[in-house]
């Protein structure tokens, strides 16, 4: 599993392992029924202590993305469309988020970073 996490970010690691699972189940990159790796395999992939993981394991089954399946692993359930495109769309808002923050700190002024904005969507770097 490719998955990364960033001990720098201010977003907690199990929020950050959570994130990831929830947007790769959200765009089909983890379908329905695809188990995922034990707490301590992804625990030593991401060398995060297995806490975290567990942590991240409890919020997605919370929130309906996995079932966690005592003696057999945490498994991907199927999510409805209209779940999947919020996921989605949340994924979107978080990472837009974060670049906006890291922007600011560029000291741009507004008319700026739309002008860079409206470039970057148009292709014209």
């Amino acid at each position: 599993m490719t998955l990364r996490v960033d001990p720098q970010s201010p977003i907690p690691l199990h929020a950050q392992i959570a994130d990831r699972l929830r947007l790769a189940v959200a765009t089909g990159r983890h379908s329905p029924g695809t188990a995922l790796p034990s707490v301590r395999q992804l625990a030593a992939e991401l060398r995060v202590n297995p806490a975290t993981v567990s942590r991240a394991y409890r919020e997605l089954e919370a929130g309906g993305i996995v079932e966690i399946r005592r003696g057999s692993g945490t498994v991907v359930r199927k999510l409805p469309d209209s779940e999947s495109a919020i996921e989605r769309r949340r994924a979107a808002g978080r990472i837009l988020l974060l670049a906006l923050r890291e922007v600011a700190s560029l000291g741009l002024r507004r008319e700026e970073l739309e002008e860079e904005w409206r470039a970057q969507m148009t292709g014209r770097h």
